[in-house]
């Protein structure tokens, strides 16, 4: 391709409102333009990148037996209805009405409308499993579109279900997806940690999250540093390993309270329906909402205070603790604000009847969960997520099967997503450097990037002209014919960022022409006729 053909809008100037780096060159090196906020047009190069993704997953969800189709965008809210999502959802998804007053959304997620084709169609067991997959835009209004392509309000996104009539089988399908998620990104050139995450609005039970690490993610990851242990800091479990003082039990609420962290217990309360959830933990720990949902089993919502005493409760409040609440000897019990309320407090005999769980935030230099190590922190781009949805959506919208025996079963569903825009982003965001971005080699543009210095010189564009016919026929290749100055051409070089670089210089007569590897910054010489052999040399080492 010639560059002096293509639209490459490339900027000097980092634009005011890109905060990350995979934004700023993104914007800089003409890969995408910003249409509105969180709304984005992917320009040739942006477009070529997003191409090529698409076929990683799609050759991928193809070897896994997945089977491709296409749904519509603009689905019915009588769908949503059913699956009971239409007034729970939230502000995020995007709704209309139509010339009758017809209430749609745009397509955020697909759930309801693929168990509304599968219900009248896999209707035995003979049927199942099956695994269908989409490569579509998705539609979400964000409270707060930014990070360019990692938080936008349109988004590319490939959804697959399957669709299962046991456990076992979903089980199986879950593994598969797993799988082929990690050679997707693996692939795609990315640091990729599979970590154990909550499955929130979705719905189901057991779920992970690709975490591309990045120091402008969103998400904490807690992992270990012995082992492959991963999970989202919200879900990850607490080792409590703390041994219990060796300290005799006082009276309740005789002497004088005992302060610090190693005896104070501090109160947390939550709305759950008309129940009041009062949680009590230690002090310098942090409350997890998630597990205490995960445990409760129903959502619930944050209450600033209360004047509920957790040992003497009244009607409708739930008491629980944090297992780390355990090993307390003489502890004081602070309210809501901070004020001592009982001391001498003992769980095994002021709590008994207190339900202990995990309910505390995991802290880096904790024991990892597996007993291998301690924890760390990193920050992380989510860039796919696989669920077990189980049968929330099938028996919600009656989509049912007859088994073996005759009987009518909920089919048994899973759900798996990549941002296949925010892979693009996730791996700008990895592979760049001060000078611009660093594509790797399965998903950049184009391979090789010729620059003639002066196409004005009659030597230097011949030779230019040959070596384009030439590796055009074994890589992609882009050819910068444009008359600009060689800093120009150098610098934009640079910015786009093709794994190898050509230049054409002064040497173009001896039949020399340099080679720049652009992941190493390697630079070396070589005759022309050398060059297709040194091409493939520089590609097969990054």
């Amino acid at each position: 391709m010639r560059q002096s053909t293509m639209l490459i809008p490339t900027l000097k100037e980092t634009p005011a409102d890109a905060e990350s780096a995979s934004h700023r060159f993104l914007l800089r090196a003409g890969f995408i333009r910003q249409n509105a906020a969180g709304i984005y047009s992917y320009l040739p190069l942006g477009h070529r990148v997003l191409k090529k993704i698409e076929a990683i997953v799609r050759e991928e969800m193809d070897k896994a037996g997945c089977v491709e189709l296409l749904m519509p965008a603009l689905q019915p809210a009588e769908l949503w209805h059913e699956s009971g999502r239409w007034d729970v959802y939230g502000p995020e998804l995007m709704r209309l009405k139509d010339r009758h007053d017809r209430d749609f959304a745009l397509g955020a997620t697909h759930e309801e409308l693929i168990t509304s084709l599968v219900r009248d169609e896999l209707n035995s067991y003979k049927k199942l499993p099956m695994t269908l997959y989409q490569i579509q835009t998705k539609y979400r209004d964000e409270r707060r579109p930014r990070f360019g392509l990692l938080r936008g309000r349109e988004f590319v996104m490939k959804d697959a279900y399957s669709f299962h009539s046991d456990e076992a089988s979903l089980d199986e399908r879950y593994q598969i997806m797993y799988d082929a998620y990690k050679r997707v990104f693996e692939r795609c050139g990315l640091n990729v940690r599979a970590v154990i995450a909550d499955s929130g609005a979705m719905g189901g039970k057991d779920t992970h999250e690709f975490m591309a690490l990045a120091e402008i993610g969103e998400d904490t990851i807690a992992y270990s540093d012995q082992s492959d242990y991963a999970a989202n800091v919200e879900m990850a479990k607490v080792l409590h390993i703390d041994e219990k003082p060796d300290e005799a039990p006082l009276p309740l609420d005789e002497g004088e309270a005992k302060r610090g962290q190693a005896y104070e217990i501090e109160t947390r309360f939550f709305k759950a329906g008309e129940d009041l959830i009062a949680v009590l933990f230690r002090k310098g720990d942090e409350v997890n909402d998630v597990k205490v949902k995960n445990a409760l089993g129903v959502d619930i919502v944050f209450e600033a205070e209360s004047d509920i005493d957790p040992l003497n409760p009244s009607e409708r409040v739930v008491v629980m603790a944090d297992n780390g609440v355990k090993n307390v000897v003489n502890g004081t019990l602070l309210d809501a604000s901070g004020n001592v309320r009982h001391f001498n407090v003992n769980p095994e005999r002021d709590l008994s009847a207190v339900r202990f769980d995990d309910l505390r935030m995991i802290k880096e230099g904790d024991p990892s969960p597996d007993g291998k190590g301690r924890i760390r922190f990193a920050r992380g781009i989510e860039v796919g997520q696989v669920f077990k949805l189980g049968t929330k959506y099938s028996e919600a919208m009656n989509a049912r099967f007859l088994d073996e025996n005759g009987k009518s079963r909920p089919i048994i569903m899973g759900c798996y997503g990549i941002g296949i825009s925010r892979t693009l982003a996730a791996i700008a965001e990895q592979h760049h450097d001060e000078a611009g971005l660093k594509w790797p080699v399965v998903v950049a543009p184009f391979a090789v990037h010729i620059v003639p210095v002066n196409v004005k010189n009659a030597e230097q564009k011949q030779t230019a002209e040959a070596l384009y016919e030439q590796l055009k026929t074994q890589y992609e290749v882009l050819l910068d014919d444009r008359d600009e100055r060689a800093g120009v051409k150098f610098a934009e070089a640079d910015l786009i960022g093709c794994p190898v670089r050509v230049t054409v210089g002064k040497k173009a007569g001896e039949g020399i022409v340099e080679v720049k590897v652009r992941a190493t910054g390697e630079v070396r010489e070589c005759n022309v006729s050398e060059l297709l052999h040194v091409v493939d040399e520089c590609l097969n080492r990054v």
